[in-house]
Protein backbone atom coordinates (compact mmCIF):
# COMPACT_ATOMS: atom_id res chain seq x y z
CA UNK A 1 0.00 0.00 0.00
CA UNK A 2 0.88 3.35 -1.16
CA UNK A 3 2.33 5.86 1.94
CA UNK A 4 2.04 9.03 0.21
CA UNK A 5 -0.43 10.98 -1.35
CA UNK A 6 0.14 14.13 -3.68
CA UNK A 7 -2.35 16.20 -5.35
CA UNK A 8 -1.79 19.14 -7.14
CA UNK A 9 -4.68 21.91 -7.33
CA UNK A 10 -5.36 25.46 -8.37
CA UNK A 11 -6.34 27.84 -5.62
CA UNK A 12 -6.94 31.37 -5.82
CA UNK A 13 -4.73 33.78 -4.07
CA UNK A 14 -5.91 36.67 -2.60
CA UNK A 15 -3.79 39.73 -4.21
CA UNK A 16 -4.13 43.21 -2.88
CA UNK A 17 -5.36 45.81 -5.60
CA UNK A 18 -5.64 42.65 -8.55
CA UNK A 19 -8.37 40.33 -6.72
CA UNK A 20 -7.24 36.62 -6.94
CA UNK A 21 -4.89 35.13 -9.15
CA UNK A 22 -4.16 31.62 -9.71
CA UNK A 23 -1.55 29.65 -8.36
CA UNK A 24 -1.05 25.76 -7.82
CA UNK A 25 -0.94 24.31 -4.63
CA UNK A 26 0.89 20.72 -3.99
CA UNK A 27 -0.50 18.93 -1.35
CA UNK A 28 0.97 15.89 0.28
CA UNK A 29 0.78 13.40 3.01
CA UNK A 30 3.52 10.88 3.85
CA UNK A 31 2.16 8.33 6.64
CA UNK A 32 5.92 9.09 8.31
CA UNK A 33 4.08 12.17 9.52
CA UNK A 34 0.76 11.24 9.98
CA UNK A 35 -0.57 14.27 11.60
CA UNK A 36 0.68 17.06 9.12
CA UNK A 37 -0.02 17.92 5.39
CA UNK A 38 2.44 20.04 3.57
CA UNK A 39 0.79 22.54 1.35
CA UNK A 40 3.39 23.90 -1.60
CA UNK A 41 2.25 27.14 -3.34
CA UNK A 42 3.91 27.66 -6.63
CA UNK A 43 3.53 30.46 -9.79
CA UNK A 44 5.63 30.26 -12.92
CA UNK A 45 7.70 27.29 -11.46
CA UNK A 46 8.96 29.67 -8.48
CA UNK A 47 8.21 28.75 -4.83
CA UNK A 48 5.64 30.93 -3.13
CA UNK A 49 5.78 29.62 0.32
CA UNK A 50 5.68 25.89 1.56
CA UNK A 51 3.51 25.17 5.19
CA UNK A 52 3.09 22.35 7.03
CA UNK A 53 -0.45 21.87 8.38
CA UNK A 54 -2.52 19.91 10.56
CA UNK A 55 -4.20 17.31 8.94
CA UNK A 56 -7.53 17.55 11.56
CA UNK A 57 -7.36 21.00 11.39
CA UNK A 58 -7.32 21.25 7.64
CA UNK A 59 -10.74 18.68 7.61
CA UNK A 60 -12.55 20.70 10.54
CA UNK A 61 -11.72 23.90 8.43
CA UNK A 62 -14.02 22.52 6.06
CA UNK A 63 -17.15 22.53 7.98
CA UNK A 64 -16.34 25.76 10.35
CA UNK A 65 -13.30 28.85 11.12
CA UNK A 66 -10.52 26.99 13.08
CA UNK A 67 -7.41 28.30 13.84
CA UNK A 68 -5.18 31.00 15.96
CA UNK A 69 -2.06 31.96 15.38
CA UNK A 70 -0.41 32.03 12.12
CA UNK A 71 -3.35 29.91 10.56
CA UNK A 72 -6.49 29.87 9.75
CA UNK A 73 -9.23 28.15 7.90
CA UNK A 74 -12.93 28.63 7.36
CA UNK A 75 -15.74 27.55 4.92
CA UNK A 76 -16.91 30.25 2.29
CA UNK A 77 -19.89 29.56 0.39
CA UNK A 78 -20.92 31.46 -2.73
CA UNK A 79 -23.88 30.06 -4.32
CA UNK A 80 -23.23 26.34 -5.26
CA UNK A 81 -19.20 27.31 -5.28
CA UNK A 82 -18.05 26.13 -1.77
CA UNK A 83 -14.74 27.04 -0.79
CA UNK A 84 -11.90 26.68 1.85
CA UNK A 85 -10.40 30.07 3.11
CA UNK A 86 -6.50 29.53 4.18
CA UNK A 87 -5.32 32.35 5.63
CA UNK A 88 -1.15 32.89 6.74
CA UNK A 89 0.40 35.17 8.77
CA UNK A 90 3.80 35.23 7.77
CA UNK A 91 7.01 36.34 9.35
CA UNK A 92 7.45 40.05 10.56
CA UNK A 93 8.20 42.90 7.64
CA UNK A 94 10.66 45.55 8.12
CA UNK A 95 7.83 48.00 8.99
CA UNK A 96 6.96 45.46 11.88
CA UNK A 97 3.76 44.50 10.03
CA UNK A 98 3.56 41.24 9.44
CA UNK A 99 2.87 39.09 5.96
CA UNK A 100 -0.54 37.84 4.99
CA UNK A 101 -1.24 35.51 2.11
CA UNK A 102 -5.34 34.37 1.43
CA UNK A 103 -5.66 31.52 -0.68
CA UNK A 104 -9.28 29.86 -1.61
CA UNK A 105 -9.16 26.32 -2.81
CA UNK A 106 -12.09 24.07 -4.11
CA UNK A 107 -13.60 22.52 -0.58
CA UNK A 108 -14.89 18.99 -2.72
CA UNK A 109 -11.13 18.72 -3.33
CA UNK A 110 -9.69 19.10 -0.64
CA UNK A 111 -12.16 16.84 0.64
CA UNK A 112 -11.04 14.20 -1.77
CA UNK A 113 -7.46 14.76 -0.90
CA UNK A 114 -8.21 14.17 2.69
CA UNK A 115 -10.33 11.16 1.68
CA UNK A 116 -6.91 9.03 -0.06
CA UNK A 117 -4.87 10.68 2.81
CA UNK A 118 -7.77 8.45 5.08
CA UNK A 119 -6.80 5.51 3.06
CA UNK A 120 -2.98 5.74 3.65
CA UNK A 121 -4.23 6.63 7.97
CA UNK A 122 -7.53 6.44 9.16
CA UNK A 123 -8.23 9.76 11.65
CA UNK A 124 -7.72 8.24 15.16
CA UNK A 125 -5.16 5.16 14.06
CA UNK A 126 -2.21 8.39 13.93
CA UNK A 127 0.72 7.43 16.16
CA UNK A 128 3.40 9.40 17.05
CA UNK A 129 6.43 6.69 18.20
CA UNK A 130 7.64 9.52 21.19
CA UNK A 131 9.17 6.14 22.86
CA UNK A 132 11.92 6.21 20.20
CA UNK A 133 12.14 9.46 19.56
CA UNK A 134 12.60 9.97 23.40
CA UNK A 135 15.14 6.97 23.05
CA UNK A 136 16.92 8.72 20.63
CA UNK A 137 17.28 11.99 21.82
CA UNK A 138 18.47 10.39 25.07
CA UNK A 139 21.10 7.98 23.56
CA UNK A 140 22.59 10.74 21.91
CA UNK A 141 22.75 13.16 25.01
CA UNK A 142 25.26 10.69 26.56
Amino acid sequence: MNSFVHKTLVVQLLSQGTGRCPVLAHLSYDADDPFAVTAVFTHDGRVLACWRLDRQMLSDGLARPVGVGDVRMRPEATGPWHELRLEFLGDIRPDGGRHHAVVFAWAPAIAAFLRETYKVVRPGQERFPADELLAEILSTAE
